[in-house]
């Protein structure tokens, strides 16, 4: 939301600018892979599980690979973190409409709107498995369902002043996962992922809001 002049009692910042995104699908998707397949994982500053617990994955994996998905994961995930917190500029898109297809200049206007992902060293299959695709159908009949509310029940509306100090200390993205309880890291120069638990309650969110200032 932003508006190119101060509309009178408006309480938001007619500049303000904030991008919410509450369905990362390379991070949701590694979070599934990592539980589903009940990856063990080294590193102190790891998101928590999943709010919704997915079914185990149908198709299970041989040791070596579960070993070589347990040494990349961490990394993918930070990479992806990074990628997910950018913000592109809109030429970017008017760029890559302009490219034909197949082009090498179309493929690496592409990689960088995509950004990296579990399938530019693994098989992408996986996420075909049944766990995944039940797990995301429920995700998604949830979000759905809470669509017609979202803007009423903003979340960024509700908790404006705390919005408002993060946004002047530079915040300009904010990057959801469905995990429990109230994981906050800075990402980024201006972007903060947190999980959706921490954003849906007004304490938890002004507290992740209160860590980018």
């Amino acid at each position: 939301m932003r508006s190119a002049v101060p509309i009178p009692g408006n309480p938001w910042p007619h500049d303000m600018q904030i991008t919410v995104e509450d369905r990362p699908q390379h991070l949701r998707e590694l979070l599934w892979l990592r539980e589903a397949h009940g990856l063990h994982l080294e590193g102190d500053d790891l998101p928590p599980r999943l709010a919704e617990t997915p079914e185990p994955a149908t198709i299970p994996v041989d040791d070596a690979t579960r070993a070589l998905w347990e040494g990349a994961w961490v990394r993918i995930w930070r990479a992806v973190a990074a990628h997910a917190a950018r913000e592109h500029a809109p030429q970017l898109f008017d760029q890559l409409q302009g490219t034909q297809a197949g082009s090498p200049q179309r493929e690496a206007l592409l990689r960088e709107v995509v950004g990296p992902d579990w399938g530019d060293e693994f098989d992408r299959d996986v996420f075909q498995d049944p766990s995944h695709l039940d797990w995301d159908q429920a995700s998604m009949a949830a979000f759905a369902a809470s669509r017609p509310h979202a803007l009423e029940n903003s979340p960024e509306r509700r908790d404006l002043d705390a919005l408002i100090r993060a946004w002047r200390a530079g915040l300009t993205k904010i990057i959801t996962i469905p995990c429990q309880g109230e994981y906050t890291r800075k990402v980024g120069p201006h972007a903060l992922l947190m999980t959706d638990a921490a954003r849906a309650d007004s304490d938890g969110y002004r507290r992740a809001l209160a860590t980018f200032n």
